[in-house]
């Protein structure tokens, strides 16, 4: 197997990952391209194993440790998710940078 073909899959993923962090205005999406990112980490784990031959298999282990926490990642993310929006009513990441309430003294006339 040439691991050329799995590396070059990975990396795309992995930079659509990140173009989907940086662009997107919607947590959703944002947790979205973070399991993306893992993927594709996870995808070069298994193809380095398989094509190292490792007796062991470290990176299919490693890979579902990775599996793993990404599910607790979710479970986390879309809890707090859903907490801000409640509180917010919003989930766009550029109206959440000041996560702070609104200062009483700016708010008095």
């Amino acid at each position: 197997m040439h691991i050329v073909y799995p590396v070059v899959v990975s990396a795309l993923l992995f930079s659509i990952g990140v173009y989907g962090v940086l662009a997107r205005r919607n947590a959703i999406l944002v947790l979205m391209s973070v399991e993306l990112m893992l993927n594709a980490v996870n995808l070069n784990l298994v193809a380095f194993d398989v094509w190292l031959r490792d007796r062991l298999h470290g990176g299919q282990v490693l890979t579902l440790f990775v599996i793993v926490i990404a599910a607790a990642e979710v479970g986390l993310g879309l809890a707090i998710v859903l907490a801000v929006f409640r509180n917010r009513k919003t989930i766009d990441v550029d109206r959440l940078r000041d996560l702070s309430e609104a200062d009483p003294e700016e708010a008095r006339p």
